[in-house]
């Protein structure tokens, strides 16, 4: 079967989701749309060069919305990182651009007929991800945002450094929005084969200064080097392999929740139809408050733009 993967927005984060596509053989055609023309067509054709040296063939096509219609996957990464001043460390100051841009491109990913599945990269992560789910059209479990998969990665890489771990070694989650109201759900973290609150005891960890360089490792990235791509690239591209290999995966992605009507980041079971199935953390009170909290964020703001 073809694999087909498209990619709105070719920037820091959009070429990078590309060149490890492209890199690793993970579809066979790949359609790349952004507005600076110059640009997408000049990254098209520095990919065929890369080709001869890769063991993997891609077929590139560039700026045809029609080319999405049979395709498996949407990425969209668009934006314009310049809006996002990393002082204010506030992803909504991406919001009022994004919206626009995104009402008029998920027109012209409905018009195509496409019927696949829409990751959504682009800030802030859980209105835009309801934005592109009312304007196409598209069922709620086929449209998603890679939410706090890239925030769970940070605090696993933020704990494991701490307990001179390979971050793979530590499971658990990052919940609510992406952005300043997410949290780490410690009741759902191990490390060890140990809960990390009995970890941190033995092992004097301050939680607090591991949650909060969960929630801040993008603009410690951001202030380095004008912008993040590798981090939320691969969790981005991990998500579309889930979806072309319907892995069944359980992944802490934005999605919708109907207990909160709203699209927040919560664990739940990842395939070839989307979201198959939902998972039940055992999350303490105060857990549960701050997830609230944070569905109450991202449902005031998706209501603001939603209806301009």
């Amino acid at each position: 079967m073809t694999r087909k993967i498209g990619i709105i927005g070719d920037g820091h984060v959009g070429s990078t989701v590309a060149h490890y596509i492209v890199t690793n053989g993970f579809a066979d055609d790949l359609v790349l749309i952004d507005k600076n023309e110059a640009k997408v067509n000049a990254d098209a054709i520095d990919f065929r060069e890369a080709m001869p040296n890769l063991p993997f063939h891609t077929n590139i096509t560039v700026n045809d919305y029609a080319a999405l219609k049979d395709a498996d996957v949407i990425i969209s990464a668009l934006g314009n990182i310049r809006l996002n001043d990393g002082a204010k460390e506030d992803r909504f100051s991406e919001l009022a651009y994004n919206s626009e841009q995104v009402k008029s491109v998920a027109a012209k990913i409905r018009d195509s007929g496409f019927n696949g599945i829409i990751i959504a990269i682009t800030n802030p992560v859980d209105v835009i991800t309801s934005l592109y789910q009312q304007i196409t059209g598209l069922p709620k479990k086929h449209v998603i945002g890679t939410g706090t998969l890239l925030d769970s990665a940070r605090m696993k890489r933020a704990v494991a450094e701490k307990l001179n771990l390979d971050s793979r070694s530590v499971t658990g989650y990052n919940l609510g929005e992406h952005g300043n109201s997410q949290f780490t759900a410690w009741s759902t973290v191990r490390a060890l084969d140990k809960p990390l609150t009995e970890l941190a005891k033995e092992r004097h960890l301050d939680l607090d200064a591991l949650d909060n360089e969960a929630r801040h490792g993008g603009y410690t990235i951001f202030k380095g080097k004008g912008y993040t791509s590798y981090g939320v690239a691969t969790a981005a591209v991990r998500l579309a392999n889930v979806v072309l290999s319907d892995a069944h995966t359980v992944l802490p992605v934005s999605n919708y929740r109907k207990d909160y009507d709203s699209y927040l980041s919560y664990p739940v079971v990842v395939g070839r139809d989307g979201v198959l199935d939902d998972v039940s953390l055992n999350l303490t009170d105060e857990e549960k408050e701050k997830l609230q909290n944070s569905a109450d964020f991202i449902k005031t703001n998706f209501k603001k733009y939603s209806e301009k």
